[in-house]
C-alpha cells in the first residue's frame, strides 16, 4: 500500500480526474485450474488518488464524490492509460469523476 501512496504523490491529479489502480483478477484458480477470461472480466479499480474538484460556472468547488482507498465500479472502456516509474505491471487509469459508475461497498 506504501508504493500507491508514493504513486499518489508523484501523480496528483487536477479538477476532477481521479487516478485508480485496475483490479487484475487472477487467472488461476487456488487449485491451479486456467479460468477463462470471460469469468475473471470485474471492471473494478481502487483509488489512488483524486483533484480537488470540478468548478461550477459560478466558481464554486464541486468535490469528487470518491476519496482514495475506495473501490469504484469503472466503465467498460474509456479512462487514460498512466505509466508511473516504478510501478511497472500494474495498470493505472485516469478517469473524469462523471465517468465512473459506483462506489462497491464492503
Amino acid at each position: 500500500m506504501s508504493q500507491l501512496v508514493s504513486a499518489a504523490r508523484r501523480l496528483k491529479p487536477l479538477l476532477d480526474r481521479v487516478l485508480v489502480e485496475k483490479v487484475v483478477p487472477p487467472t488461476v484458480s487456488a487449485g491451479g485450474i486456467l479460468l477463462p477470461e470471460t469469468t475473471t472480466k470485474v471492471n473494478s479499480g481502487v483509488v489512488v488518488a483524486t483533484g480537488p474538484g470540478a468548478k461550477s460556472k459560478d466558481g464554486t468547488l464541486i468535490p469528487c464524490d470518491v476519496k482514495s482507498g475506495d473501490t469504484v465500479l469503472l466503465p467498460e472502456y474509456g479512462g487514460t492509460p498512466v505509466k508511473l516509474q516504478g510501478q511497472e505491471g500494474k495498470e493505472f487509469l485516469l478517469y473524469r469523476n462523471d465517468d465512473l459508475l459506483g462506489v462497491l461497498q464492503d
